[in-house]
């Protein structure tokens, strides 16, 4: 009987450390479950911006041109390559080399080209004379039939025989010709006068015909190629002033339109602008230089060029006002340039107005923001 009532106590608080266990668990789940569903509730629940992620639309006075940029590239330039073949004797120019038009900058040995004009001379005489001989023998044969003692075909015989030496006098001569134009060829002169760009050769070295020696540019005229979109280079015409910095300087140079391709490019469907620039000791050809085209100033309510999304249907802007993201479809206006910055006029924001920055990315329409605090200036002087 005593073990009985032992045995039911044990099953009770059994029983009890049970359902202590269930009912503790219930608890912690349902605390976690809370937790969780408040975290969910609040995961989108706001996103925290710098000063740097926000930009204020202001109306300022904007630069508004096409940006342009290319490399700068010689009008006129030379090559100057061998005309025959030969051991390169003389070469004294070497790059940065200043050069004038027919003076000369190298040599190839001549010796061969010397003897030939002598043999194509030599045999020039020969025809000269043959040429003579047969000359009288024709005003004799002339003479001879007039007066009745030969028939008139040997006359026709010293005349085809006259002929046929004069037009090998005739061959003999451009024969000549050739040698000495061969003769001059091995004496190289600058075509036009410049700079020399490179020096493709070394004195000694045998080279053949159309071997490249040095390279001469003129740098007293350079020009950029310029590539615009169809729309852009309807804008565009022939005299039209750009803006240009060269590439490594702040310095600020002056370009004009000169051409404008009249066929757009297969495949991208652009259209080719030429700007000629006149010479400045910061240019060379090659420098690689960008800047503004068409520049005026003009009044606009701005904003910058990236905060301007279009990863939407319409181009947007996110605008922040009460603490939140508003998302803001914008027309897409006037590009320009203010205080060295690409920006873009757009007539649907007012002046004033907060706009996230490109630094702050994307963000969904509606989200809560917060302002990080500033971080305080450190006005303290060390000590020594």
């Amino acid at each position: 009987m005593l073990i009985s009532k032992k045995f039911a106590f044990l099953i009770a608080l059994v029983s009890l450390a049970g359902l202590l266990t269930l009912s503790f668990q219930k608890g912690w789940l349902g605390k976690r479950a809370t937790e969780s569903s408040t975290l969910k509730s609040n995961v989108n629940v706001g996103v925290e911006l710098a000063d740097s992620d926000v930009a204020i639309a202001q109306k300022i006075s904007m630069t508004q041109g096409l940006p342009v940029s290319g490399t700068l590239k010689a009008v006129r330039s030379a090559m100057v390559k061998a005309r025959v073949a030969g051991e390169l004797v003389l070469l004294e120019v070497r790059e940065g080399d200043a050069v004038k038009m027919g003076q000369i900058v190298a040599r190839v040995d001549n010796t061969e080209y010397l003897a030939r004009q002598r043999q194509a001379q030599q045999q020039a005489e020969a025809a000269r004379a043959q040429v003579e001989m047969a000359q009288r023998q024709f005003d004799n044969n002339n003479a001879l039939v007039s007066q009745g003692f030969i028939s008139k075909t040997a006359l026709d015989t010293s005349i085809a025989n006259l002929n046929g030496t004069k037009a090998s006098y005739q061959a003999a001569m451009a024969a000549l010709d050739i040698a000495t134009k061969a003769l001059d060829d091995c004496v190289l002169k600058a075509p036009l006068a410049g700079f020399v760009s490179q020096r493709l050769a070394q004195p000694g070295e045998r080279v053949a015909p159309e071997a490249r020696i040095i390279e001469i540019v003129d740098l007293s005229q350079l020009e950029l190629e310029a590539t615009l979109t169809s729309a852009e280079a309807m804008t565009v015409k022939v005299g039209q002033i750009a803006k240009l910095n060269v590439e490594g300087s702040t310095e600020e140079v002056s370009a004009q339109v000169l051409r404008i391709n009249p066929s757009t490019q297969p495949g991208s469907r652009s259209v080719l602008v030429y700007l000629g620039l006149q010479s400045h000791p910061l240019l060379r050809q090659g420098v690689f230089v960008q800047g503004s085209l068409g520049t005026q100033k003009v009044q606009a309510i701005v904003v910058p060029l990236e905060s301007v999304r279009t990863d939407k249907t319409r181009p947007y802007v996110q605008a922040l006002k009460d603490g939140k993201v508003f998302h803001i479809q914008v027309e897409l206006g006037a590009k320009g340039e203010a205080n060295g910055k690409a920006v873009m006029a757009l007539k649907e924001i007012e002046e004033g107005a907060q706009i996230l920055a490109p630094s702050a990315g994307a963000v969904r329409d509606g989200t809560l923001v917060t302002r990080a605090p500033s971080l305080p200036k450190d006005n303290s002087v060390s000590k020594p």
